[in-house]
């Protein structure tokens, strides 16, 4: 255990991995209108990937204005603007075949840096240190890419035509998982800090 610790923290810590850490920040019901302004830059191959079918603006906003921030969980990752370019969304007890649900979405200018895959483990550690033992996503058989994500994690999926099911069995909670999770919501609460202060000091150019 001490050992997942130390690991964790060099891998925190070192100098030559420091561009490989993403800070995720874990949102609020006051991101409430940066999740809506978010989902609304969604192209409609984007909304129906994300959605399953083609949401307008009045179905997302809908959707924004009933996420339970007590309840679930909503992880964002934010730009040196403040821009929330991706973000996630844990659903707890949203279906009776799993105890979350995981859904995310990333601006195309956010695109290719793992960030849909950084937020899916994110995801899997709160949803462990909640001693939750399936997280499910539901994706149309079309989006490779959240797929891949799930199955590259160790995911079963099920195939139900157009539609998909992947299953993620988790492991009880350990020392280090709970240890990680607060030291990398300190990490980007810090980041978040530093960006609003160059924002403020750059002008907000």
């Amino acid at each position: 255990m001490l050992s997942s610790i130390q690991s964790f923290l060099r891998r925190f810590t070192a100098r030559p991995l420091l561009p490989k850490v993403v800070p995720i920040r874990t949102l609020k019901a006051k991101h409430r209108p940066l999740v809506l302004h978010h989902l609304l830059q969604l192209s409609d191959a984007d909304r129906f990937l994300r959605f399953g079918y083609l949401a307008n603006d009045a179905q997302i906003t809908r959707y924004v204005e009933k996420l339970d921030f007590t309840r679930d969980e909503v992880f964002g990752v934010f730009n040196r603007r403040l821009q929330l370019i991706a973000m996630a969304h844990l659903g707890y007890g949203a279906t009776p075949q799993a105890d979350a649900e995981f859904g995310v979405s990333v601006l195309k200018s956010a695109r290719g840096l793992g960030l849909g895959a950084r937020l899916f483990a994110r995801a899997g550690m709160h949803a462990r240190n909640r001693n939750v033992k399936t997280m499910c996503i539901h994706a149309l058989t079309q989006n490779s890419a959240m797929l891949k994500i799930a199955i590259n994690a160790g995911a079963r999926v099920v195939y139900y035509g157009t539609e998909a099911e992947a299953y993620l069995q988790l492991p009880a909670p350990a020392m280090d998982t709970r240890l990680a999770q607060r030291l990398e919501q300190r990490f980007a609460d810090a980041d978040y800090f530093l960006k609003k202060q160059w924002l403020r000091a750059s002008g907000g150019r």
